[in-house]
């Protein structure tokens, strides 16, 4: 029975290593799922202040699962309204799920020990840049063609 709790735990730090990587690679598609949601988000509240002033029996249009279809505001801006405040439940969703996972990570590093070292190159890298911004554009007096 013994064998078989140890089964549970990996057993070399390589296998450690790809389950950390996996787990911040999860972290990175909630980061990335949040984003292109608020960007949603963004655009429902763009259209919702578009034609909420707009009188409610004009004609406007509205693409439905790939159908663009004619409909009045009257019947767009409730669907509308409703389809972002479904999104920012599910964004509220994801970022308890977002901190959740972020304290199993740590949890993770903090139980395996692990820390993240930048590589050579990366310091390599970040001194170049330094120096990079440090430079300006030298421009020589604009010649004149007359």
């Amino acid at each position: 029975m013994a064998s078989k709790s140890e089964s549970k735990e990996p057993v070399n730090e390589q296998v450690i290593a790809n389950m950390y990587g996996a787990m911040r690679s999860e972290l990175n598609q909630i980061y990335s799922k949040i984003t292109e949601l608020e960007m949603e988000v963004s655009e429902h509240s763009l259209v919702i202040n578009a034609i909420q002033p707009l009188d409610s029996s004009r004609r406007c249009y509205r693409m439905i699962g790939g159908v663009l279809v004619e409909r009045t505001i009257k019947e767009v801006l409730p669907a509308v309204q409703r389809n972002k405040e479904g999104l920012e439940e599910v964004i509220a969703r994801l970022n308890e799920t977002l901190e959740k996972k972020k304290k199993e990570i740590v949890d993770f590093e903090t139980k395996y020990k692990i820390r993240i070292k930048k590589s050579d190159s990366d310091a390599k890298d970040e001194s170049n840049k330094k120096e990079g911004s440090a430079q300006g554009v030298l421009v020589g007096p604009a010649s004149s063609s007359q």
